[in-house]
């Protein structure tokens, strides 16, 4: 026998054996688990993020939460100055009088306040009725209902809501496939356009997975105009699912485009408000994509357009389909004229940012500020709107520009948040200041740590939340100078950590290629006896458009990953090659081929990871992940089944041919077909190395899911049951992409599928997660 063979075999069979001696685990380890969720970790968390309500004058109020329930705090930039917003006591005495309910001053039964602009009054609502309190005697009167931030007005044909005008006065929206305007003074509407029709409307975004009627549009400084667009969609097919339900179910049909087939096209329109007037820009119809993501909007606000100030100018940018070529256009807003300014285009995909869209025109000195990737790395460039020449470029170096957040034409500066300058972790983010001249670059926020930037409406003053995932949240008040002006709280986790709570372990491994390296948390169990072997459980998001840790910032529960470790696993996330936040080149090693799925990554990265801690069992490999996660968890069962032992797919999409066209059109490339009619996603389709599978394969689908239809999942099924494979599978018969009210049913079914099949052992029958609220945000 070969003296390599030998001790492997021993090694395999200790192992076993070792997981059949596991002892059964008790509804009291799952009750332990469920402990470290966060509606059981969060209530003992003091002084969480501030999350600041801009009052006029640049003051802010926050309520912050406390071992004893909550409170309101005011903060004033000019003084430097944190105090209560009004005395609590007071107040909830007056408020137990006024409504014949006992109310302690450390909670009061509301979470928003609505301060007066010269501080002598706040109004809030409790106990059904809206009062406003006098801070000199604290008498309170009813009210008129507290403002709050404008919402939106529904329209017919799927009660679409409405966009507010900057002014406040108006609020469109869409009805009968037009756009119309309603004075919100009032109940007085007025159309606005006349000849939209169905599958050919304006303002609509109703096409793949966001299929609704919520009016897309950017409405001009001066609320006299509305930058918007016909979609057409009649060419679209349709995407089809049935409801289950006793009687005859109800057919759901909605335009769905798959990669290859007809998309929706938009016609790019300005809409004149005071006497209707629709002027089309003179320019072809656009595909229905953007430069950031996959849609055309975000929240309602049509992207990609930046008006000028007194609405004569429209700048927009046009994405090809592929995504690969942006073209930089202004129209006259008045007669519909269009100038082609300059284009990019790249050889693989261009996108503009991370979380916001970075190009900017200024008007004012005719100027573009535009985001590029050409340096392979994602930089902010300066251009002439006149002649459309790089002017040059202004910032530059080993790091990524994620959001611009704010241009200082007057000054000429421009303030933006970066990753990957500073030493340390490349992921977390800073903000830094630079001239349009790309001198004077600044760094604004020091600490090593991941920085969360709230603007003051004036852009004056800044709130900087930062910590790490394993470093709770400090809050501070900086002015644009980055002069530290006071700190607004820290966050307190004593409370937590007497539980027995553990933070995730951050580490760093070198992905497949030994060199680039990676970045990723890790959790072990509370109580870890490293005399043990535990299994190791890899979650998965391969994006690319995101990445398996999402934030890096401070959470005192992120998933149910260190409840799944208290079960006895240990549980890592990995940043593979291919996901966002670093260099060009990084992002696009995978471009084209998706079925890659960073796999050789988390592989070299699981493996590594065992031979530093001696108490992970590498040879009791799991895999489990939702979405994008669950086509790559399927991929890594048949693709590398020596490796993976037990793997949980969640709504995958298993063959980007039956998935929303431009998501893969954007990362795999349009879809083409050789000689013999074979696309280029053919080969990433996971039904194609179903027959692979050797270990326990779990797949879960919601059977009404808009995002990734549940065909993606049926057809792996097919594919496994036609070459005689055992596999596990669990419907969601009328829930769409996160399941719904059944999200806890499936973390349960999870953890039951790992502790069976990756431990060895038994577990609880169909122990009920309890889920629950924080009682410091019950309001009545």
């Amino acid at each position: 026998m070969n003296k390599f063979l030998l001790p492997a075999l021993v090694f395999a069979f200790a192992s076993a054996a070792q997981a059949q001696q596991a002892p059964a685990l008790t509804a009291k380890d799952y009750e332990r688990a469920e402990s470290f969720l966060s509606y059981n970790t969060a209530p003992f968390v003091d002084g969480v993020n501030v999350q600041p309500n801009w009052l006029p004058g640049e003051k802010f109020w926050f309520r912050n939460l406390t071992a004893k329930g909550s409170e309101f705090i005011m903060v004033d930039p000019a003084k430097g100055t944190r105090a209560p917003a009004f005395d609590h006591q007071k107040l909830a005495a007056a408020l137990s009088t006024a409504t014949g309910k006992t109310y302690s001053a450390d909670k009061l039964p509301f979470a928003f306040i609505t301060p007066s602009a010269d501080g002598k009054t706040v109004s809030f609502a409790a106990a059904g009725k809206n009062y406003t309190a006098d801070l000199q005697t604290y008498t309170l009167t009813e009210s008129a209902a507290p403002a709050r931030q404008r919402g939106g007005f529904g329209g017919r044909r799927g009660g679409g809501m409405g966009v507010t005008s900057p002014d406040g006065k108006l609020v469109a929206y869409i009805k009968d496939y037009n756009l119309w305007v309603r004075n919100l003074a009032g109940s007085e509407e007025k159309q606005l356009t006349t000849d939209g029709i169905k599958d050919f409307g304006y303002a609509t975004d109703n096409a793949g997975w966001t299929h609704s009627d919520n009016a897309v549009l950017q409405w001009s400084p001066d609320s006299k105009k509305i930058a918007t667009f016909k979609q057409d969609q009649r060419k679209v097919a349709d995407m089809y699912l049935v409801t289950t339900n006793v009687s005859n179910p109800t057919l759901k049909a909605w335009k769905y485009p798959l990669p290859g087939e007809e998309i929706p096209m938009i016609h790019r329109a300005i809409v004149e408000v005071e006497t209707p007037k629709v002027i089309m820009l003179k320019v072809p119809a656009d595909p229905h994509r953007a430069t950031l993501s996959d849609d055309i909007s975000s929240s309602g606000t049509l992207d990609d357009v930046n008006w000028t100030a007194d609405g004569s100018q429209l700048a927009f940018v046009s994405t090809s389909r592929d995504h690969k070529q942006e073209k930089v256009r202004i129209a006259d807003a008045n007669t519909g004229d269009v100038r082609e300014i300059f284009e990019e285009t790249v050889p693989t995909q261009y996108e503009s940012g991370w979380g916001a869209i970075n190009w900017r025109y200024l008007a004012g000195n005719n100027e573009i500020i535009w985001f590029s990737e050409r340096d392979n790395w994602g930089h902010l460039y300066l251009y002439d709107a006149k002649t459309g020449k790089l002017k040059n470029q202004i910032t530059k170096g080993n790091f990524v520009v994620t959001k611009l957040v704010k241009v200082d034409e007057k000054n000429r500066q421009l303030y933006f948040v970066a990753s990957g300058r500073e030493p340390g972790n490349p992921y977390f983010s800073h903000l830094y200041k630079i001239g349009f001249d790309g001198k004077k670059l600044t760094l604004l926020t020091p600490e090593d740590a991941n920085h969360q930037i709230s603007f003051s409406p004036t852009q004056n003053y800044f709130v900087d939340n930062y910590s790490q995932p394993n470093v709770p949240t400090t809050s501070v008040l900086r002015d644009l100078s980055g002069k530290l002006i006071t700190t607004v709280q820290k966050t307190d986790i004593s409370r937590l950590t007497a539980t027995g709570w553990k933070a995730p372990t951050p580490f760093s491994v070198k992905a497949a290629d030994g060199k680039t390296d990676l970045f990723g948390l890790m959790f072990t169990p509370s109580k870890i006896d490293a005399g043990k072997k535990y299994p190791i459980i890899n979650y998965i998001y391969p994006g690319p458009q995101g990445g398996s840790v999402g934030s890096w910032s401070f959470a005192p529960s992120r998933g149910d990953h260190q409840a799944l470790a208290e079960l006895g696993f240990v549980v890592v996330q990995i940043e593979g090659t291919s996901n966002p936040l670093r260099s060009k080149n990084y992002h696009d090693m995978n471009y084209g081929n998706m079925a890659e799925n960073t796999l050789p990554d988390q592989i070299s990265g699981m493996k590594q990871l065992a031979q530093k801690y001696p108490y992970i069992d590498i040879d009791r490999a799991g895999i489990w992940g939702h979405s994008g996660g669950g086509f790559a968890t399927a991929a890594a069962m048949f693709r590398y089944p020596d490796f993976f032992k037990v793997g949980i797919s969640e709504s995958g999409n298993h063959d980007n041919r039956n998935y929303e066209d431009d998501w893969g059109e954007r990362y795999i490339g349009l879809l083409t077909k050789d000689a013999n009619g074979k696309s280029n996603y053919e080969d990433q389709a996971n039904q194609n190395y179903a027959q692979n599978l050797k270990g326990k394969l779990m797949l879960a689908h919601g059977m009404m899911d808009d995002n990734v239809p549940p065909y993606n999942t049926l057809l792996v099924v097919e594919a496994l049951e036609k070459a005689g494979k055992d596999y596990d599978l669990v419907i969601f018969p009328n829930s769409a992409h996160g399941y719904g009210q059944y999200s806890p049913y499936m973390m349960r079914r999870r953890w039951d599928y790992f502790v069976k099949n990756l431990m060895g052992t038994e577990t609880p029958k169909e122990y009920q997660l309890k889920a629950k609220t924080d009682p410091r945000n019950s309001v009545q």
